[in-house]
């Protein structure tokens, strides 16, 4: 048995009519849902909800205080439903005079290895049924309605918004999905079987396609030998001609003689950024045990981020998913330091 996988299986006969997924390989990620629904009530008991005068109390401020207790038990009322450590849970309730309605909208957030988003819709649907506890007394025909979600964010799918679309004060919040935009990108593959066309490159597309989906230009896309001299030509040709924002050079990071990337870039930087390496090998750790061998790094040559990744798209991608919540961010503070381009 591998290593690696330490999975044991049960015989066909006794094999589970359920199974709890296997999250322990997923990299933890800033996690965040907002679900909401709608309570529609007579006018009587509108006005008593926005008055405060029902007999059992102060109405919304007990839903806000079930909604966050809800999103707390999810695991506990839904079976397959992951523990998570929960950070934020906040509850709100808008009321809709023309139609006698009350929609909450909860919010749930954690870093986590999966989404939140029963946890916003257990705690929207606790937070109706306590209005519908407390008012029922008022109005029997009480109606719950169009509890959905409306945002999720974080792991592999990014942003999430709802088809039908979401109000717009929600839609002003969320992260940009173009935070590269006005940045100029170039991608620099390192294989000799790509080069002579032995092999079709399948990291390089997938860097272009991540850069652009992120809003940044592409100013050079080229696949050159896993040659030192090579490497180094290239990367200053492109620095120099086209002064980037960024480059990412996929491929030679191993520890095999010919992974020469990680060496050659120290030669030709102005200063290593140990960090941004230290932090591609902790967080692919997730992915695979052996991601101490990696020699990811990240330099500066001129004004231009350089950061080695491996060369196989799947590395890639796990890769880019790391730095991508932050690289905006980082690119700007570099811009800020006074380099000229």
């Amino acid at each position: 048995m591998s290593k690696t996988k330490q999975i044991i299986e049960f015989p066909p006969a006794a094999s589970p009519h359920f199974k709890m997924i296997d999250v322990g390989r997923k990299r933890p990620t800033r996690r965040r849902a907002i679900a909401a629904g709608t309570i529609t009530m007579n006018a009587e008991a509108f006005e008593k909800v926005k008055s405060g005068t029902l007999p059992k109390g102060n109405v919304l401020a007990l839903a806000e205080a079930a909604g966050i207790t809800g999103a707390k038990k999810t695991p506990d009322l839904i079976p397959m439903c992951h523990t998570l450590p929960l950070d934020q849970v906040t509850v709100h309730c808008a009321l809709n005079d023309r139609e006698n309605s009350i929609t909450v909208y909860c919010q749930a957030a954690a870093f986590a290895k999966t989404g939140v988003e029963m946890e916003a819709l257990a705690g929207a649907s606790a937070a109706l049924l306590t209005i519908w506890d407390l008012t029922k007394g008022v109005d029997p025909a009480l109606r719950i309605g169009d509890v959905k979600l409306l945002v999720k964010t974080g792991g592999k799918s990014g942003i999430w918004v709802h088809p039908e679309g979401i109000p717009d004060w929600l839609a002003k919040q969320l992260p940009d999905t173009e935070s590269l935009k006005g940045k100029k990108a170039a991608v620099l593959v390192m294989s000799d079987r790509a080069f002579q066309g032995e092999y079709q490159d399948k990291s390089g597309p997938v860097l272009v396609e991540l850069l652009k989906k992120a809003g940044a230009e592409m100013v050079e896309y080229k696949i050159i030998l896993d040659d030192t001299r090579e490497i180094a030509e290239s990367i200053r040709a492109i620095c120099r001609t086209h002064k980037p924002d960024i480059l990412i050079a996929s491929g030679g990071t191993g520890p095999g003689p010919r992974d020469v990337t990680p060496d050659v870039l120290k030669g030709i930087s102005d200063r290593v950024l140990e960090g941004l390496g230290d932090l591609l090998r902790s967080e692919s750790l997730h992915f695979t045990d052996t991601a101490w061998l990696s020699r990811m790094t990240a330099v500066m040559v001129g004004s231009t981020l350089v950061i080695a990744f491996p060369g196989s798209p799947k590395a890639v991608k796990e890769c880019w998913d790391i730095i991508e919540p932050f690289l905006a961010d980082a690119l700007d503070k570099i811009s800020k330091q006074g380099f000229a381009r």
